[in-house]
């Protein structure tokens, strides 16, 4: 079979590049929103970069268009939309009032994305995964997100009890760890029909697509929280913090080697995108 005319393999190679400058430009778009006080809105293009993030990687794989360039975009770009946009977000809606250093929280969890992100480059992209090293920075950003579409639901007005300011300095804590951190979480499971774990993940896509179709207000904060929590219960269950293989820890460390005066990295280079690091 010969391969598709250079022009036409050309556009099926920019496609992903184009699904991840969209997430930027939604990434972008909800920090202008947030500057602008309409907080909601903001929350929900966040939600909506974190899906382009997803098609991004997807559409590489399904079209074979995978590249480093595309990798290293992803991994720019989910800094903006996954790491400041959200923390810029929170800050405008919880932390303004808060004291003059309250605006360090946000530091830290943006210092967090952008360090799981070099590590998720370094030891996961461009290989078929089974689980995530560290929370996702698209799964913490997206929870932050919908926080405050959640907060205006009667359930959130039902739990007045809840010291909610002093609860989101916690969470804000908890995903700067976890994102840092060896737990792993599951990526989203394979569908299919002819096994139980096919049926079973097809089952909860249709659930999640459903309810965060339906009732995304007051489904998708929690359904974060949750997310976050099991990876945190499995770890707890199968031993907390496993310490990395030792091809890990090699590609972490890989060789710097200086040749001609031009400093190179000489690790391993595998083309794919990222896509939901």
């Amino acid at each position: 079979m010969r391969p598709p005319p250079l022009p036409l393999r050309r556009v099926v190679i920019i496609v992903p590049s184009l699904f991840t400058l969209f997430n930027l430009f939604f990434g972008i778009w909800a920090m202008v929103l947030a500057t602008r006080g309409d907080f909601y809105r903001a929350g929900w293009f966040i939600v909506f970069a974190g899906i382009l993030d997803t098609l991004d990687g997807r559409v590489a794989r399904i079209s074979g268009t995978g590249t480093r360039f595309g990798a290293e975009l992803d991994s720019l770009v989910d800094i903006v939309s996954f790491g400041v946009a959200p923390a810029f977000l929170m800050y405008q809606v919880e932390f303004t009032t808060g004291g003059s250093a309250s605006w360090i929280f946000c530091y830290f969890y943006v210092m967090a994305a952008a360090i799981r992100l070099a590590r998720f480059n370094v030891m996961q992209a461009g290989r078929a995964k089974s689980y995530f090293i560290g929370l996702p920075s698209p799964a913490a950003g997206m929870t932050l997100a919908t926080y405050y579409p959640f907060s205006q639901t009667e359930l959130y007005a039902s739990l007045h009890g809840i010291p909610w300011h002093l609860s989101l300095t916690f969470l804000m804590i908890a995903l700067t760890i976890l994102m840092v951190s060896n737990v792993h979480y599951a990526t989203l499971p394979r569908a299919g029909f002819r096994t139980v774990s096919g049926l079973l993940g097809l089952a909860l896509i249709v659930v999640i697509l459903v309810f965060g179709i339906w009732q995304h207000d007051v489904f998708l904060f929690p359904l974060g929280i949750v997310y976050m929590i099991y990876g945190v219960g499995r770890a707890i269950l199968l031993g907390f913090f496993r310490a990395p293989a030792e091809d890990e820890e090699a590609e972490i460390a890989g060789p710097i080697v200086i040749d001609e005066s031009v400093q190179t990295y000489r690790g391993p280079r595998r083309p794919g995108t990222g896509g939901a690091a």
